[in-house]
């Protein structure tokens, strides 16, 4: 399943996608995401040994994504994560940009979507579930 831009440069104009509106235009490789992986997320309630290896992977991607000094300086911490412990919002354009190298990596290795999971699906569901948590997606 291709879930990257067609170009892989983000916008037409080379942006993070964005419309100018502070929402996503139909170029961030989010929506394609959300689109493909989304659904996955309400296989949940099925099954907790999914819930634990996404809540993984989140953290993993969140990880990647927030340097030391946006992980604990606590200033604009939002949402409680394991155990009370708090983290600063996932930027969009960060996880759009971790997004097109994923997909790329995946492009690059001939990734064919499983039937079940495996560490890309789990990765790809994991940044669904991101996004919906810090609404990246509101227009």
């Amino acid at each position: 399943m291709d879930i990257s831009p067609t170009d892989g440069s983000g916008g037409p104009d080379g942006s993070d996608g964005s419309d100018g509106s502070g929402g996503p235009g139909a170029d961030c490789p989010l929506v394609g995401v959300v689109a493909a992986y989304l659904p996955r997320l309400s296989e949940f309630s099925f099954d907790p040994g999914l819930i634990a290896a996404v809540d993984q992977h989140a953290a993993a991607v969140r990880d990647a994504l927030l340097p030391e000094p946006r992980r604990g300086d606590g200033s604009g911490l939002r949402g409680g994560g394991p155990r009370g412990l708090r983290f600063a919002p996932v930027r969009r354009a960060d996880l759009a940009d971790y997004v097109l190298g994923f997909t790329d990596w995946l492009a690059e290795t001939e990734w064919i979507e499983p039937v079940g999971h495996d560490f890309a699906t789990l990765r790809l569901t994991a940044v669904c579930w991101l996004i919906r948590e810090h609404d990246l997606l509101a227009g």
